[in-house]
């Protein structure tokens, strides 16, 4: 669907299908309601933006991007990508550790911020956080994307690993060991309170893929749209948005 909005055309991303995808639907949905608002190009940092998978959307749909991302491998992708969008122009990529956003991006210099599966890898997320809150001008939106933990201990305890669901239940942070390829999770609670902590104000949340996740490939053929429709229908709904595989808040920096 596209939809007219002076010099931008705000088309949501499709999945394989033709469809909008079911995985980032719930994302997608806020963020096109933020840029019919603003009606006009945004300057929009991406933190950990990786290859490209918001960025060069928008960049499409008009607006300046620049990603921050630690991995030179996912910059080269995100560079070739966008070249191969016709959006170079618009695409910024910059490398850098999410921990050092303060010394990348000068204050005030962002209409919106993207920092999707980040807070839950980098060192110290509440000095990240006010970081973001720092580099948009007021009245700037933040999204942000992070790990539930509810989800992941009911995946685990469903599959049978108790041990593990047990782990991830108790630890402090969410963490299931020293194996563990993320530092923490989040719970809808814990996740607001460090975004408030850092200067934002949490105006919607949302759960992403509440159940994109645990159904088999067979039983989704044929039903993209379904699925769709119900992770849209269900991603602002308690208790369904707490149990996502991740939690979506989208805040925004006070005007005055």
């Amino acid at each position: 669907m596209a939809v007219s909005t002076g010099r931008l055309l705000c088309v949501e991303p499709k999945g394989p299908r033709g469809t909008a995808s079911p995985r980032t639907a719930a994302v997608w949905s806020v963020l096109r309601a933020e840029l019919e608002r603003a009606a006009r190009p945004l300057t929009v940092l991406d933190v950990g933006g990786g290859t490209g998978g918001f960025a060069v959307p928008l960049a499409t749909m008009g607006h300046r991007v620049t990603v921050i991302d630690a991995s030179p491998d996912a910059l080269a992708a995100l560079t070739r990508r966008a070249a191969e969008a016709g959006v170079a122009d618009r695409v910024r990529a910059m490398q850098g550790d999410g921990d050092a956003l303060a010394d990348l991006v000068p204050p005030e210099s962002a209409d919106l911020v993207l920092c999707h599966s980040l807070l839950e890898i980098v060192d110290e997320p509440a000095t990240v956080v006010k970081a973001l809150a720092a580099s948009l001008r007021p009245g700037g939106a933040a999204s942000a994307v992070v790990a539930n933990r509810v989800a992941a201990v009911l995946a685990r305890a469903v599959s049978g690993h108790l041990d593990v669901a047990t782990a991830l239940l108790t630890d402090s942070d969410g963490q299931a060991g020293a194996r563990d390829t993320l530092r923490r999770r989040f719970d809808l609670d814990s996740a607001t309170r460090l975004l408030t902590a850092g200067g934002l104000v949490v105006e919607q949340t949302h759960g992403v893929r509440v159940v994109a996740d645990l159904l088999p490939g067979a039983v989704l053929e044929g039903q993209s749209e379904a699925l769709l429709a119900f992770e849209l229908a269900t991603s602002s709904l308690s208790p369904y948005r707490e149990m996502a595989t991740q939690l979506h808040l989208f805040a925004r920096r006070p005007a005055g």
